[in-house]
């Protein structure tokens, strides 16, 4: 799994690329929290490279959101096709969480 983030507005875009399984969920996480440390607050996550995400990446993905509404703050996705599309449908993620087709359009909504 690879990680990159950026500022862009108000929002801080992480692009994550690889697999989000039980291995690398915790870093995920960790990251996360970091940002969320350095007063991070508006996070848009893009899933576009993202191959698969187990339920251990579910779980961080809730444990981090939980963290953030605690904090007023806010994440939303972007990019997600393929298998990790359906995964946030099946797992009803789509209900839960603000979904967008691009970086701009999550932006522009912040």
């Amino acid at each position: 799994m690879e990680i990159t983030t950026r500022q862009e507005k108000d929002a801080t875009v992480v692009m994550v690329q690889g697999r989000i399984d039980a291995v690398t969920a915790p870093e995920f996480e960790n990251h996360l929290s970091s940002l969320i440390e350095k007063g991070g607050r508006r996070f848009i996550i893009n899933l576009g490279a993202l191959e698969y995400i187990s339920s251990a990446g579910l779980r961080s993905i809730l444990a981090t959101a939980k963290r953030l509404k605690a904090e007023q703050g806010d994440i939303r996705f972007s990019g997600l096709q393929g298998p990790v599309e359906e995964v946030f449908k099946i797992s009803g993620f789509y209900s839960i969480f603000k979904i967008f087709d691009s970086d701009a359009s999550a932006i522009n909504d912040v």
